[in-house]
């Protein structure tokens, strides 16, 4: 099977025959290293991605600058044997949102800054969103600010560029990235005349200011295809009512549909959506959520079976955690105490992902790996607490291994449907 590139996607999807890539949206070692490991196996697109909150000039909520991530996911591409003409580091909803709460003027300042750190670091996908209001402004903007800003972000990617010019994703989805914080029952696919006339507004904006070359460089553009997740349920695509949003992706020349929050689709929907022409596949805390999975199966593994480990310290050091910063969780879990404590470790959302980089939860994470290294677990407590990892029974476990195995058979699920097998 030859490697599909992201500049294969529109074409082979006009052609009849659609392939899709996977962008892995995590900064999460484990995950990265699945995310390698698979595609070193497969041969396959690697695409990773950053938000702008996660990365930036400035640090972001995990402290990496895009120079930084871009080391990590090489130093990291080496210890799993993935060569780097298979990655392409991409980075999403690029514009002025972690700095909403300033004057517009003030935020593009810092969405300069940020784009041209972005492209200075290697990255060759860049999602340019602008789409939401800063201090004084609508929530949502309308189409012809949003690529005004758009637009002036692209000048200074291009400006940084070097060798490898950006290829640009444009448009933004509703409701925002990461998932709802309630119970959903029906997400609309995006009208097909927004579609339309948010990329017939950029394609006029950016040749008003002598950008066509980098339109020419737009892949994609991102709509809700009908497809979320909230705490506790998922949306799962609804073929039939995309059809008319399908059909307009023949009026933009050469773009398919980055489509968001797919996670927990499964393989149906996402073959379906990758035929349809969402061509781009965005998943994040479903990988987070099985590794999470994974790790407290673990935990329930050593309290039963390593002596002085204690009852579950893993979830308890979490616990704890969360109830003492709880800022990444609070306005999101709504309900009862008990409700909430249900959704603070597992919530489709999985904002328990915010908190396994702190020191405690990193120290928490390494006693249990040294309590069962080299451990033998006996078949029946894989089936009692981690059946899916059976196959790790009855011989020295290596921890960090169960976990990237659980990674990657949900990245497997994808590979299958941007693959047609």
């Amino acid at each position: 099977m030859s490697r599909a590139t992201l500049e294969d996607l529109a074409p082979r999807h006009r052609a009849g025959a659609p392939v899709g890539i996977t962008s892995v949206c995590s900064a999460h070692p484990l995950v990265l290293r699945a995310a390698l490991r698979h595609g070193a196996e497969t041969g396959a697109t690697v695409l990773i991605e950053a938000t702008c909150n996660q990365v930036n000039h400035q640090g972001g909520y995990t402290g990496l600058r895009p120079a930084d991530f871009a080391a990590l996911v090489r130093e990291l591409a080496g210890r799993e044997g993935c060569p780097a003409g298979q990655i392409v580091l991409g980075g999403d909803h690029l514009g002025p949102n972690p700095w909403r709460d300033r004057p517009a003027e003030a935020a593009m300042a810092e969405a300069e800054e940020m784009v041209r750190a972005y492209v200075a670091a290697g990255f060759t996908k860049i999602h340019l969103d602008c789409s939401m209001g800063c201090a004084g402004e609508p929530a949502a903007l309308d189409d012809a600010t949003t690529a005004t800003r758009a637009a002036r972000l692209a000048a200074c990617a291009e400006a940084a560029a070097g060798a490898e010019p950006p290829r640009y994703i444009i448009g933004t989805e509703v409701p925002p990235p990461g998932g709802a914080d309630h119970t959903l029952t029906t997400v609309p696919p995006t009208d097909p005349d927004a579609a339309r006339r948010t990329y017939e507004v950029h394609r006029e904006t950016f040749a008003a200011q002598g950008l066509e070359a980098a339109f020419a460089r737009v892949l994609g553009l991102v709509v809700q295809p009908g497809v979320e997740f909230g705490n506790a349920n998922v949306i799962r695509y609804d073929r039939p009512a995309a059809r008319p949003l399908v059909a307009a992706l023949s009026d933009m020349p050469g773009l398919v549909y980055e489509a968001h929050s797919t996670d927990y689709q499964g393989e149906a929907p996402l073959t379906e959506l990758v035929a349809d022409g969402f061509a781009i596949l965005k998943v994040g805390p479903e990988l987070t959520f099985v590794l999470r999975e994974a790790l407290y199966g673990l935990d329930l593994i050593a309290s039963d079976l390593v002596a002085g480990y204690g009852e579950r310290p893993l979830k308890a050091a979490m616990e704890r955690l969360m109830l003492a910063e709880p800022a990444d969780w609070q306005r999101h879990y709504p309900g009862k105490p008990t409700e909430r404590q249900v959704l603070r470790h597992y919530s489709l959302s999985d904002r328990i992902r915010y908190y396994w980089g702190r020191p405690e939860a990193k120290a928490a994470v390494e006693r249990l790996f040294a309590a069962l290294a080299g451990q033998r677990v006996p078949l029946p407590l894989f089936w009692q607490h981690l059946p899916e990892a059976a196959a790790f029974a009855d011989a020295p476990l290596d921890p960090e291994a169960l976990l990237i195995a659980r990674v990657t058979r949900s990245l497997a699920t994808y590979h299958a449907a941007c693959h047609g097998n």
